[in-house]
């Protein structure tokens, strides 16, 4: 695909798009307690935010459209049941951990080492998955 033009995806960008059961609580929790910043907003039931250089697309639930039938959105119905989840990189997991914390975000477990990497996880309101995970080399 190293074609211009023959690779679909030329000049394009990846949106991960999250159901969300109240727009305005997660608006509060990825700006306030992850840092994401708000791109745009679209009548009070979705939001477009930029994070970490991706963009995610907040909706709430909504059902089929022409383009889309027999298609529902939906938040997730187990809070406990993972069909994805994002996984954060970061330099130094303790203090990712407290300052997340510190922001309001709530962690499942505290940072667990786990020889050359140490992570832990947390969720949004809705209950979708992250993780923060530092990698150290055995080098």
């Amino acid at each position: 695909m190293n074609d211009n033009q023959n690779n679909p995806f030329w000049e394009s960008e990846l949106t991960t798009i999250l159901v969300v059961s109240d727009i305005s609580i997660s608006k509060s929790f990825y700006t306030n307690v992850l840092g994401a910043k708000i791109f745009r907003e679209y009548g009070g039931d979705s939001l477009v935010l930029k994070f970490l250089g991706n963009w995610l697309l907040l909706v709430t639930p909504g059902g089929p459209t022409d383009d889309k039938p027999e298609t529902n959105f939906i938040v997730p119905k187990e809070f406990n049941s993972v069909s994805h989840s994002f996984t954060i990189r970061v330099r130094d997991c303790q203090k990712s951990y407290e300052l997340l914390k510190k922001n309001g975000a709530k962690f499942i477990t505290p940072p667990l080492d786990r020889g050359a990497e140490t992570r832990c996880f947390f969720r949004d309101p809705d209950g979708h998955l992250f993780e923060i995970s530092e990698y150290r080399s055995s080098e």
